[in-house]
């Protein structure tokens, strides 16, 4: 999920309002206005009153909008604000939700329609090649876009995040098939005491995956939460499940699914967990596995509960560790 540093909370003054009032003349600048908010991630609360969450960086964002409306010579004012009736702070957050939500909506349904465009040929020409690269480009500036204005981390942002790291696998792996050393299951046996980096605010992919890895494939890994935006990988460090990553999702297969695969484990107790998590994180019930649900519950439970992702990874570890023994012990 990219996801932008959260904004601290704050009891009082929690939020910015742009309250404004347009001439009608020209036509052209309401609707110059009404793009400028859209881009700035701004809510609107109610006609011509606009929202975002305070921070040094919105309070001048809105100034430069204040600025044009006085320019043309409009009106407005803009109010440090704590709602106390009406709308409720998690209200607001909620329309913040929904808004990204259905920016990162139309990007996953562009991501899917190119999904189902990709020949399936081995290898692609180049004009083939140049072609989907630079959607897939244009896609992943667009979700960065929105990311950029993601205050509170909406819901979509890791399923289509999601849906350009497969579809971007899927580019590399018509370019080039790799190297065997790259995917041969003895590549695990260089693997110890690492770091492995993944994107912060851990789900069910993430914490199944750093579950996997501490328990088959490196047993002191050790772990690193970061910004998915912007993070440069420091010498030795591996990431997965997210942009870029040494092992992240590929094609229609969930990163827990991909390390796997990679890593050569064949242990039967894990195949039906990786069922399980793939219809979790991809929402699209390829296998159909009636424990889905209440892995579901469990894993956004604990997100809900803890903040913190090293809490996450351990409470959501141990659900693993258990659901892994059922799997491993129940007759065949």
């Amino acid at each position: 999920m990219l996801i932008t540093d959260r904004v601290p909370e704050k009891t009082e003054g929690r939020w910015l309002l742009l309250i404004h009032q347009i001439p009608p003349k020209p036509n052209y600048f309401r609707v110059k206005v009404w793009r400028r908010l859209q881009r700035l991630g701004a809510v609107a609360i109610k006609n011509s009153v606009y929202v975002l969450p305070f921070s040094d960086q919105t309070q001048e964002d809105f100034q430069w909008v204040l600025r044009e409306i006085f320019a043309e010579g409009g009106e407005a004012s803009i109010c440090e604000a704590h709602f106390v009736e009406g709308l409720s702070d998690e209200q607001v957050e909620a329309m913040f939700h929904a808004a990204r939500d259905a920016d990162y909506a139309q990007i996953a349904e562009e991501a899917q329609q190119l999904a189902g465009e990709l020949p399936s040929a081995a290898r692609l020409d180049r004009d083939q090649r140049n072609r989907f690269d630079a959607e897939v480009a244009k896609l992943r500036r667009r979700f960065s876009d929105v990311a950029g204005i993601d205050f509170f981390g909406a819901p979509g942002s890791d399923t289509t995040d999601a849906l350009l790291a497969g579809l971007e696998a899927r580019l590399k792996d018509k370019a080039s098939t790799g190297t065997a050393a790259e995917r041969s299951p003895g590549h695990a046996e260089r693997l110890l005491g690492r770091v492995w980096v993944t994107r912060r605010g851990i789900h069910v992919d993430r914490i199944a995956s750093a579950w996997l890895i501490r328990r088959f494939i490196d047993r002191e890994a050790r772990f690193k939460f970061v910004a998915n935006k912007g993070y440069r990988p420091e010498t030795g460090e591996l990431r997965f499940d997210m942009f870029d990553a040494e092992f992240t999702h590929e094609g229609d297969c969930c990163t827990f699914e991909v390390l796997l695969r990679r890593f050569g484990l064949e242990d039967l107790a894990l195949r039906p967990i990786a069922e399980i998590v793939h219809d979790i994180d991809l929402k699209d019930s390829k296998f159909e596995r009636q424990e889905a649900l209440g892995l579901d519950r469990l894993i956004a439970g604990i997100a809900m509960a803890h903040k913190e992702d090293e809490v996450r990874m351990a409470r959501g570890s141990a659900v693993l560790e258990d659901l892994y023994e059922y799997f491993r012990r129940r007759p065949r």
